[in-house]
């Protein structure tokens, strides 16, 4: 069968991007991303080899826009600041693109695992590189920069799942762990 005209691999995955925001990753599926693309299913075949391409094309495409906007936000900054800006960034993000931020987190194995690895590896440097004031041995960083992935998307994570039901202000909780958070490293 012969590729559809105007039909290409960005094609299908912007279809499956829109589909993740809207619906979640789940329900991104070769069914789904055909139908919105006015295409059969089998179509799909003459730009990804399947689901697991497509699903490791999101997670690539995910993480890369996370670092971009974490990266653009915190450009120029160090310590205090720059781990702020990167932790509103990091969630602003994960509000604004709930199924990219979700993919970003479900990293597929196997297909473009290499590529998949040096963009998650680029957000990790990053963050080290925003520890620097902070004067942290190398694996004492490491820690910290799994202390900030946790608390930043266990927040994340809660807000999407309505896990947040007090009558307290989002962003007050957020100002007040990052505060706790940081005034720990300074420590």
């Amino acid at each position: 069968m012969a590729p559809r005209p105007g039909l290409d691999a960005n094609i299908v995955l912007m279809a499956a991007v829109e589909i993740a925001n809207r619906q979640g990753v789940q329900a991104v599926t070769l069914a789904s991303v055909a139908a919105s693309l006015g295409v059969r299913s089998p179509s799909l075949y003459n730009h990804i080899r399947g689901l697991e391409e497509l699903r490791a094309r999101l997670a690539l495409y995910a993480l890369e826009q996370l670092y971009s906007k974490v990266n653009e936000a915190a450009a120029g900054l160090r310590g205090r600041k720059g781990v702020e800006q990167f932790a509103y960034t990091y969630i602003r993000f994960a509000r604004e693109h709930p199924g990219l931020y979700e993919s970003a987190q479900l990293v597929p194995q196997g297909l473009n695992e290499k590529e998949l690895k040096e963009a998650g590896q680029r957000i990790v440097d990053l963050v080290l590189q925003l520890l620097e004031p902070f004067e942290l041995s190398r694996e004492d960083a490491l820690h910290a920069v799994r202390g900030l992935r946790s608390l930043i998307h266990g927040f994340a994570s809660l807000e999407q799942l309505g896990g947040f039901g007090l009558p307290l202000s989002l962003e007050k909780s957020l100002d007040f762990n990052l505060r706790i958070f940081l005034t720990g490293l300074e420590q």
